[in-house]
């Protein structure tokens, strides 16, 4: 397994709209592993194929905290294979989101409480169920990285233009702080 790099706005990767996966090879398993263990390193709970380079219709979520268990952590890793949304409820919930491709910057962004969703897990096998909760938001942030479209495109401009510009300073100044 290898951490992957982490694609970060504004580079123009993010943008890409995502291809369905076709076939599970080997070689879509030995990435999804590369995934897991690139969101585990950021960390996250999330991470879209197209994050590091990949533009296929693929995504990994575990919101599991990682708890430690007889030494070794305790993992809920979920695969979604070409996932799509059927459909939405009309409630909407605000959530705190952040996002590995807009590194240390969070915003509360507005989304259906409850999808159904219809994807396939790692071994092909296909489900349709309503999810809710934490999984319902995580699920269309990175559904929309499929889209190419990222958790700041739901705010303002202002509110936008706020995140870039301290996203921009940030690196800036960890820039300064490397060359010193």
């Amino acid at each position: 397994m290898a951490i992957l790099p982490i694609y970060e706005t504004p580079d123009p990767v993010l943008r890409q709209i995502s291809s369905p996966v076709e076939e599970i090879t080997p070689e879509l398993q030995t990435l999804i592993d590369d995934m897991f263990e690139t969101m585990y390193a950021a960390p996250g709970i999330g991470l879209a194929a197209i994050q590091v380079g990949v533009p296929k219709r693929l995504l990994v979520i575990d919101l599991q905290e990682p708890e430690v268990e007889d030494g070794e952590p305790v993992r809920d890793p979920r695969v979604f294979i070409n996932p799509e949304i059927l459909e939405a409820s009309e409630t909407t919930v605000p959530y705190q989101e952040g996002c590995l491709s807009v590194p240390d910057m969070y915003a509360e962004v507005m989304r259906p409480d409850r999808v159904r969703a219809r994807w396939q897990s790692r071994d092909g096998k296909a489900h349709e169920e309503w999810i809710d909760g934490l999984l319902a938001v995580c699920l269309q942030h990175e559904i929309d990285h499929l889209n190419g479209v990222l958790f700041i495109d739901h705010l303002s401009r202002l509110k936008r233009d706020m995140i870039m510009k301290k996203l921009v300073k940030a690196r800036r100044e960890s820039g300064a702080r490397r060359a010193a």
